[in-house]
């Protein structure tokens, strides 16, 4: 792990993917980070021992650039990296909607560049990332990815025809379910119980199904099966959840997320 890395864009996922590259071995010398403000650098290089460095610095001094600003700031950013960036740096972009072609056609001509989507479970190293190779990446690359984003959680590969799918499911996924906790707690407050509780129960509750889910290899309906008894409370729940299109509703909800993340990409902000 002697190689530079700079992540440019420091802010919640750029210090989870800092933090949690340092965990799993890297040195912080061979981290560099820039920030927008000066304040925020200083307090990263407090926090993990990292260099702060400009854009400009970083793109002639390191020798994979982990570009983690907001889509809309990517063209500017990539306006000024672009005279600096040689053809053989990595550059990893963990914008949502942008396709590697855009980097591409704006950087050295055979810049390799992998796409990556992450989600905030990053921050307590359970992330989800998919990584995607852009048409001058190779297996080199991709492993490189790999190894940066695995020591923030679980890496997949996929075509990067997926990707929008891929945002829509896991990069806005954990929203969905802190949307759903909300709602159950505000039903358990309903149903009598003081709100404290009630989150105790539900968060409970989905750690051991994730866990379940994840770990005892049964199709999801099995599990929910083994829970719906005849004539029981749980089946009398599933009904009232069908009733109200529950299952339609979140089919929509992610074909909107991913409409969305091809409208990011096409350029649209409205």
């Amino acid at each position: 792990m002697s190689q530079k890395v700079a992540v440019l864009g420091t802010g919640k996922i750029g210090e989870a993917l800092l933090s949690g590259m340092i965990r799993a071995g890297w040195a912080p010398d061979d981290l560099l980070v820039t920030a927008r403000r000066s304040e925020r650098a200083e307090e990263l290089r407090t926090r993990y021992g990292v260099t702060p460095v400009t854009n400009t610095e970083a793109a002639k001094t390191a020798d994979t650039l982990i570009l983690t600003v907001k889509p809309q700031d990517m063209g500017t950013l990539l306006d000024e990296l672009a005279p600096h960036v040689p053809a053989d740096r990595l550059v990893i972009s963990g914008a949502a909607g942008i396709p590697t072609s855009f980097f591409e056609e704006r950087l050295a001509a055979g810049t390799p560049v992998v796409r990556v989507m992450t989600n905030t479970p990053a921050l307590v190293d359970e992330a989800m990332s998919v990584i995607s190779a852009g048409s001058h990446a190779t297996e080199r690359h991709l492993a490189h990815a790999e190894e940066i984003f695995g020591g923030v959680g679980k890496t997949l590969r996929v075509p990067e025809s997926q990707q929008d799918a891929c945002t829509a499911l896991s990069g806005s996924g954990p929203a969905y379910f802190f949307y759903l906790v909300e709602a159950m707690t505000d039903a358990g407050i309903l149903l009598g119980l003081p709100r404290d509780k009630a989150h105790d129960l539900i968060v409970q509750s989905a750690i051991g199904a994730a866990v379940m889910l994840r770990d005892s290899g049964e199709h999801p309906v099995k599990l929910r099966e083994n829970v719906t008894s005849p004539a029981g409370t749980t089946i009398n729940a599933i009904r009232e959840l069908e009733n109200h299109g529950v299952r339609a509703a979140l089919i929509a909800a992610l074909e909107a997320a991913r409409d969305r993340s091809r409208e990011l990409a096409s350029g649209k902000k409205d």
